[in-house]
């Protein structure tokens, strides 16, 4: 049994409603339902009678509720007691990414970072988008990194968690260079010949964000899906290999571009689609004060981050 299956019955016992638990959640529906079908199959028994609407629980899920709640508040004590053990990880900053930002954006942002703000002791946890945003919650990590849109954003309370943007990321075509140094496949392809495409899995923040790029591209796109992943540094590396066209964020292809193994498949750059790399913290409170290293950062990355023309010189005539 994995502990996010109570989480998830839990939040379906307070919201009565599959797709209000799934959303808060950070998952799909179907993928919520499959969870919490995960869990009946462990227990073997149906907590959630289904013969009824609005969602109702069995007499075994009513039993269970109260279990879990007992379970899961045993887990978190156990989880922080462990964690105030440990006098070293005052000083380390707990990093929870998604695994392409993982491998492109932070080994160049904390050298950055130490090159002006100083030593950085870390511990990265590299994740799915969901699982990375959980961590946060649930309070097993000091910072998120991860990527957001508009269309698909990450739902955090306001009220709660910080929040700045630290750059933005392009997700684009991209297809392996022929012997003339040209992308062996262009958009947007015909319907009597689709391209041939690499895709990511359902469940991947990057398959959501190209999910939007086909439904608005404007010419349609003729694609035939040949393969799929949840992970784009295995979509790049089939693209290599000449298999497809991969949709992949900028920064995950940077020096491939430049020594012309991969070119970008789009001509037109009209199919692509710009997203926000974002960092998050829980708000320091009297109950959750946080790491002093971590409350040191975050001051330094928001003094760096202000607009220029916060910090210009007022003229005396003007004060």
């Amino acid at each position: 049994m994995e502990t996010k299956w109570l989480e998830d019955f839990i939040s379906l016992v307070e919201t009565n409603n599959f797709s209000r638990s799934a959303q808060l959640r950070h998952v799909t529906q179907p993928a919520f339902s499959r969870r919490i079908q995960s869990l009946e199959n462990w227990l073997g028994t149906d907590l959630v009678d289904r013969t009824t609407f609005p969602t109702r629980l069995t007499p075994a899920g009513l039993v269970f509720y109260e279990q879990a709640l007992e379970m899961l508040g045993q887990i978190n004590g156990v989880r922080e007691l462990l964690r105030h053990k440990r006098a070293a990880a005052r000083t380390t900053i707990d990093l929870a990414v998604p695994h392409t930002l993982s491998l492109t954006f932070v080994p160049k942002w904390i050298t950055g970072l130490e090159g002006e703000f100083g030593t950085i002791n870390s511990r990265l946890m590299a994740l799915n988008v969901h699982d990375a945003v959980l961590q946060l919650v649930d309070g097993g990590c000091d910072l998120l990194l991860c990527y957001h849109h508009p269309r698909q954003p990450v739902q955090l309370d306001p009220g709660r968690y910080d929040m700045l943007v630290m750059g933005r990321e392009a997700l684009r075509a991209y297809a392996r260079c022929d012997k003339a140094r040209e992308p062996a496949f262009r958009l947007p392809g015909r319907k009597n010949a689709p391209l041939p495409f690499l895709s990511y899995t359902t469940n991947a923040y990057l398959g959501r964000m190209v999910d939007l790029i086909l439904a608005d591209a404007r010419p349609a796109l003729h694609l035939d899906k040949r393969y799929e992943t949840d992970m784009a540094e295995g979509l790049k590396m089939m693209a290599l290999e000449g298999r497809g066209i991969a949709f992949l964020p900028e920064s995950a292809v940077t020096r491939e571009v430049k020594t012309k193994q991969l070119a970008r498949a789009d001509e037109g750059g009209q199919w692509e689609i710009e997203m926000d790399i974002r960092l998050y913290r829980e708000r320091p409170s009297a109950a959750r004060p946080g790491k002093p290293i971590v409350a040191q950062l975050w001051e330094f990355l928001a003094e760096r981050l202000q607009p220029r023309a916060s910090k210009r010189r007022v003229p005396a005539s003007e004060r």
